[in-house]
Order: C-alpha cells, then structure tokens, then sequence
C-alpha cells in the first residue's frame, strides 16, 4: 500500500552512518624555521591534511589558489594549536612541511606493494561495511543507501577560487547527526565507541536518513538513498514530467513576459527581462552572497553592471551584442557573447532587440558594483513563477530547455539523407554533438585535466602511427605489383619481448608477495612499476608492427589490411574528434539532471543503437524506469499530464 498522503514511507530502518577510523599519529615532525616541532596527535594530523596537498596541483601550483589555500590553512592551523606552539608558529614562509610530504609519499609507495591476499582483505572489509551501511529497508523493501560514508576531516578544496579554500573540516561526532527513522524500527547503535547519536527524529515526511552540519559553508548535509533507488525514481520522473508541462503552457508564458516587456514601470520590465534571461538563455535565479564566506557565483537576479560588456568587439551602430562573463555554479566561469539582434532571438516575436534595449537602460548611470536588477529579488521572481504555473521554478525552465534542445537537435539530424547509413559509432557522434549543444546551454563546463591532455596526446600520436603505417602498406602494394619484393620489411621477434615483460610482473609479484620490510616494499614497488613499463613498452612494439606479417604478404593480404587501416583510422579520428570537442563540456553534468532520459532511451531504440554507449552502468540503473518507453516516445505536454 502507498503511504499516507504527504509522506514518502510508512516503515524505514537503516544502521546509521559509517564513521571514518580515528587518526593514527606517524610522529614524523614539521619543521619552523629549520628547527623540528614535536606536534600533539590533533596538530600532527592538521599539518599532513596540507603536506597531502600536491604543490604542483590545482589549488598550491596556481598563482591565483595558492595563497587563499595557503591564508585560510595557516589560520585555522594556528587556532588549533597549543598555546606554546601558538607562541611559536607565527608566519606560514618559515613552515616546512617538506618531511611529512615525504613520509606521506614513502607510504604511497609503500602501500603499491600490496599483495593480492591483502588487496582481497580490504576489499572483504568494505564489503562489510556497505553490507552493513549501504542498504536501508523501506517498506518491507531493501533499498540501496548512496553516501553512507561520513566525509572524513581534511582541507577544504572547494571549486575554481572559493574563498574558503584550505580552511580545514573538523572530523564530525555522531553528537552532531541526527537520524531517521519510523517510530517502530530499532534505533541503530552507535559503531564509535563512548559516543551517541546526537538527535533521534520519526520524520516520514522527509526522505533523508541522516542529517549534520558541516563547518565550513555552515550548511546541512544529508545521507540519502542512493539515485537507483525507487524513491529517487519517482522523485526524477516527477521533475521531468513537470518540464514537460511547459510544452503546452510555454507559448502562454512566454506571451505574458514578452507583453511586460515594454511596461512603463521599471519593476514590471525587470521582472518580464528576467525571466526571458532565464527562459532563453538558461540561467539561475541566483541570489545576494556574502563574498568573504562564499564564493561569488551569480545568477540572474545577482547580475551586476561588471558583469555586462556592451559592444565587446567595438563594432560600433546599432551592434546588440553583450558579452557576459561572471562565475556560475561551483565557480564554473560562465563567458559568452550574446548577439541579441540575431535571427535566434527575435524571430517569431523573439524580443531580443527589446531586451537588449531593457539591459542596456539597467545598467546606465550605474556603478560596475551595482545590480543591474535592482527592483527584483529572488523571493519576487521565484513568487512570480509559482503564480504562473504550480511549481514552476528556474530549475523547471532549465529542464525543459534541456530536453527540448536535445529532442530537436537529434530529430534534425535523424532527418538528414545520410542518417540511414550512418554507422551506430557515427550515431554516437551526433548524439554527443546534441548533448554538447544542451551542456553549453547550461553552462555546464569542466576543467580539462592532466589525465585528459595525455590521453588526448596520447589518441594523436596512435592516428600518426596509423597513417604512417598506411603509408608503408601502400608502398608494399605498389613494390608488389610491381612484380619486387626489395624494401617490404617483416615483424621483428614479438615473442621475446612479451615473454621477458611477464617474467618482470612475476618477479615483482614474488618480492610483493616475500617484501616484510619497508625497504623490500619500496624496492618491491619498483620493480612492479619496471615490468608495467615493460609490458606497455611489448604493447607498443606490438602495435608498432601491427600493420606487418612474419613473412613476405601477397598483393591480395596487403589490399584487405589497408581497408582495415582505414576503417581503423577513421574510428580513432573520430573518438579524436569526440574527445577533444568535449574536453571542456561536461556532457554528463545535463545527462544526469537536466535531459529527460525517455528521450535518449526512445532514441536509442528508434536508431538500433545500445542504450550502453549513451547511459553508464550507473545511469542504467539510475534511470531503470524510463527503459520502458516505446520507439516514438516524445517529451510533450501528454507526458507532463501523468503527473
């Protein structure tokens, strides 16, 4: 039977959270001013939380990060320290972390050394823990718990300049949680000893399990079930058939702030400019923040005047073009030029020349500092779009221009002539060029990493080796019909290259397996790390001499492997191409949250294309209840009926 209305369950029982293990102090020391200090177990573990920090990294190698990093650390590193070593560590230019980092990169090495027995015992130990925490029954059913591991202490890092950076999270007491659970389910007991559960809550009207507060940002986070859960299922379902609501009431509302649009009042036209903002270019509400506490990320009701480049390029006469450039969600740098003359935004009474006129009056005789809508609040707008439509938010605007952009775009390429012979991987292709056009939309962008530029590098150098041997081939081909065999080479001996890498794994296996002391470990360690270079050098000689035989080919083996050359290269330009257009987007930021997943799942059925090379594992199984969806399922306003 459902719950009674207004509550999510009748019954739920869970074990609680599980609590990282208490620190284990190494004793090696800090050093101040070249003399070592003998730290306390609490001070001991504040100065490795830093000496962990990579100082090439992203937060200690950028000019910009480091010395917030380097400010908000020290000062909560002094304010834990004893009132002797107080007196003492007064200046963070005279800390040396330098021997923590090294013990801690010691162990690093040390732990590669790990046998498979041991490698198997820990795996053993936190399948314990997941059987024990991750799994909560829920109505008599079992439902899987997502972050059942409380965050352990460590410097905070946060994204792009947060100012909070390097300020430290205080390890969390189960005095500060509070649980969950109905009134007739066992209470779990608390696993650190000497300790209690700091609140008990019968709250059934709330899906949360668990619930604390962290120091940092002061905010409440939750333990919840995992986004494969049914209550996640119905929960996602809804959102998206809200959306799809907008399909029939969109043209309505989009009608009535474009009537607003020129009103004589300035509160009126700012709301009504607004909420085209939010509309068409996808942005949040946004709100007022504290900047020394809170990163400065903005949104449309905090946009101010800096915020606004009129006429970036200078072009000068009746050029309607704003560059806006602020930092979004998480820090993410939000910069883009919006020409709001152009056909896109001002075909079927688009207004983009009014709003551009509107923005331009906000923001003239204003300081850069100043709000360019300075009538309008969040609570205003928020209040304005519940009145338009019943649970109308940013966030449901933002879902449906998600899902619309992606139904579109894909329908437009599903009519193109070509489409039929295109290849599954082909398909791909297009549907990532789709789901770009929605991340961009949203501003949904990454960083790109190390991990990404070497693989990118990486593809590069494996497209040349291809070309190249290509190359050769045709030679072979030409020397051959040519009735010579003069300058066709054959493989060199594979075999003995494989066949010492493996003897290198084994060996190094051995001393893992017969290391006792940290010296063997370390030695063990590297060995390990030889043979792996051996085994991927054997790989790349193999690839190398792909394109060979062991003795000289005929004309006919030669032509059959240049057409295999071909098709190779043409999958790695595209996967080239695939991977370098996406670097900075992150496709699955959208994929999760914002696109309805019916319509990739209609898609991929629609075009023979397995669901697993759009959705993860994960979002298979996230998204298990829109698999149902028929061929020519569509994201319309019959959708959002359904509740």
């Amino acid at each position: 039977p459902d719950p009674p209305p207004g509550c999510q369950y009748t019954t739920m029982e869970h074990a609680g959270v599980s609590f990282p293990d208490p620190y284990e102090p190494h004793g090696v020391r800090m050093l101040y001013d070249g003399e070592e200090v003998n730290l306390s177990p609490a001070e001991e573990e504040a100065a490795t939380f830093f000496a962990s920090m990579d100082p090439d990294g992203m937060h200690l190698g950028n000019p910009k990060t480091a010395p917030i990093f380097q400010k908000n650390f020290f000062a909560d590193f002094r304010d834990g320290l004893s009132k002797p070593h107080k007196k003492l560590i007064k200046r963070f230019e005279k800390c040396d972390f330098g021997p923590i980092r090294r013990h801690l990169n010691e162990q690093k090495i040390i732990k590669k050394a790990i046998t498979d027995e041991e490698k198997q015992r820990n795996k053993d130990a936190r399948n314990v823990t997941m059987f024990k925490f991750g799994y909560a029954l829920v109505d008599g059913h079992i439902e899987k718990v997502g972050n059942y591991n409380m965050e352990p202490p460590g410097a905070f890092r946060g994204r792009g300049e947060h100012p909070k950076m390097g300020k430290l999270k205080q390890r969390v007491a189960p005095e500060q949680v509070s649980l969950n659970v109905s009134e007739c389910a066992r209470v779990p007991p608390c696993a650190v000893p000497g300790h209690a559960w700091g609140e008990l809550r019968h709250d059934p009207q709330v899906q949360w399990l668990c619930q604390w507060k962290e120091n940092i940002n002061n905010q409440v986070k939750y333990m919840q079930l995992a986004a494969m859960s049914s209550f996640k299922g119905k929960s996602d379902r809804s959102k998206y058939n809200k959306a799809a609501l907008l399909c029939d009431n969109i043209d309505l509302i989009r009608a009535s702030y474009k009537k607003k649009l020129k009103a004589k009042g300035s509160e009126v036209r700012q709301l009504a400019t607004a909420m085209w903002v939010i509309d068409r270019l996808a942005l949040r509400v946004g709100g007022e923040k504290d900047t020394d506490e809170e990163a400065d990320t903005v949104g449309c009701c905090s946009l101010r005047v800096e915020h606004l480049h009129f006429d970036p390029n200078e072009e000068g006469g009746d050029n309607q073009e704003i560059e806006l450039e602020f930092l979004g969600k998480d820090s993410m740098l939000f910069k883009q030029t919006i020409d709001f003359g152009a056909a896109m935004y001002n075909e079927n009474n688009g207004m983009g020349s009014q709003v551009y006129e509107n923005l331009f009056k906000f923001c003239r005789k204003k300081k850069p500092s100043e709000q360019v809508f300075d009538s309008l609040t969040p609570t205003t707008l928020n209040a304005h779009l519940k009145e338009i439509m019943e649970g109308l938010t940013a966030k449901v605007f933002r879902t449906y221009n998600a899902s619309k952009t992606l139904q579109d775009e894909l329908s437009k390429t599903e009519q193109l002539s070509s489409w039929r012979s295109l290849t599954a991987a082909e398909k791909v292709v297009e549907y990532n060029n789709a789901n770009r056009e929605v991340a961009i939309l949203c501003n949904h962008q990454r960083s790109v990493s190390k991990a990404q530029e070497t693989q990118l590098d990486n593809i590069g150098k494996k497209l040349e080796t291809l070309k190249n041997q290509k190359k050769m081939l045709k030679k072979f081909l030409k020397q051959l019909n040519a009735g010579s065999t003069k300058g066709i080479v054959v493989k060199e001996n594979e075999k003995k290259v494989v066949e010492k890498a493996n003897e290198a794994v084994e060996r190094a296996k051995r001393m893992k397996n017969e290391a006792r002391t940290n010296e063997e470990k370390i030695a063990a360690t590297e060995a390990d790390e030889k043979a792996k270079q051996q085994k991927r050098d054997a790989a790349q000689l193999k690839f190398n001499q792909a394109h060979l035989w062991d003795k000289i080919p005929s004309k006919e083996q030669v032509a059959k492997r240049i057409q295999m050359w071909n098709t190779k290269i043409s999958k790695v330009e595209l996967d080239l191409k695939h991977k370098d257009d996406n670097k900075e987007v992150s496709l699955g930021t959208s994929k999760i949250n914002y696109m309805d997943p019916r319509i990739s799942v209609a898609w991929c059925k629609r075009n023979e294309v397995p669901i697993e090379k759009i959705f993860s594992k994960t979002l298979r199984d996230k998204f298990n209840w829109a698999m149902a969806v028929p061929p020519d399922w569509e994201f319309n306003g019959e959708v959002g009926k359904q509740g």
